[in-house]
């Protein structure tokens, strides 16, 4: 027989605050990446624009920056559920390098998605060398994929438990945008380097977000045409 574990007010106190700094670690988290807003209308638009900057140049700013902050994403963007996401941070907590391994890997994919749609966003076409890494990347999605029934069939990746599964279907968001999405809707914001798909009526959305770049301009304009007036 094994002798009974006792349990002291010390040790109470010490898996209490463990607890209560665990929790103080994932809000901040979930705080860090909903800093992006999501305004890409597609998910792989919005994996892309977890990077902010400026339109042209390199991003200066990055919310992923752990596997932690992927799965918070994931949440946040819709690609995971809270229950999902909890699981794979038990599983990534036994297992660090597979999640660093998963989370580089999601580095790179946001890098060719990255390429694709700016792209596409400029008037150009992609690279076939970027078009061949999405679809090896969408063929390992769909390995861990299956089809349910609802009104029309669907892909769903409920049954993958896998560290990658935050990127899958990610992955194939984008190759729907790409296959049965108007290209000439993808565009990027003019005052930062978001990307967006343009469902406006009239094709005429300049901005990832009014309340953002948006509301930028338009002080800009306003400050100008005040100082026109001025020296007139």
């Amino acid at each position: 027989m094994f002798p009974a574990k006792v349990v002291t007010m010390e040790t109470l106190a010490v898996s209490a605050a463990a607890r209560q700094l665990v929790k103080s670690v994932l809000m901040e988290t979930v705080e860090g990446v909903t800093r992006m807003r999501l305004v890409g209308g597609n998910l792989a638009l919005d994996l892309i624009n977890s990077r902010a900057g400026p339109p042209v140049g390199p991003a200066d700013d990055d919310v992923l920056t752990g596997y932690q902050e992927l799965l918070a994403w994931g949440v946040y963007a819709g690609a995971l559920t809270g229950a999902e996401a909890a699981a794979l941070r038990r599983l990534a907590r036994q297992d660090p390098g597979g999640a660093e391994s998963a989370f580089t890997r999601s580095l790179r994919a946001r890098d060719n998605l990255d390429e694709i749609f700016r792209a596409l966003a400029t008037g150009s076409s992609p690279s076939a060398a970027a078009l061949a890494r999405l679809r090896d990347d969408e063929a390992d999605a769909l390995a861990h994929a299956r089809l349910v029934q609802g009104t029309t069939f669907a892909w769903t990746w409920r049954d993958d438990h896998s560290l990658a599964r935050p990127l899958r279907p990610v992955v194939h968001a984008a190759v729907e945008l790409l296959t049965a999405g108007k290209l000439d809707r993808i565009k990027g914001c003019g005052g930062c380097r978001f990307l967006f798909n343009d469902e406006s009526k009239n094709r005429s959305r300049r901005w990832c977000s009014m309340d953002d770049c948006g509301t930028t301009e338009k002080i800009q304009r306003y400050v100008a045409a005040r100082r026109t007036r001025a020296t007139r």
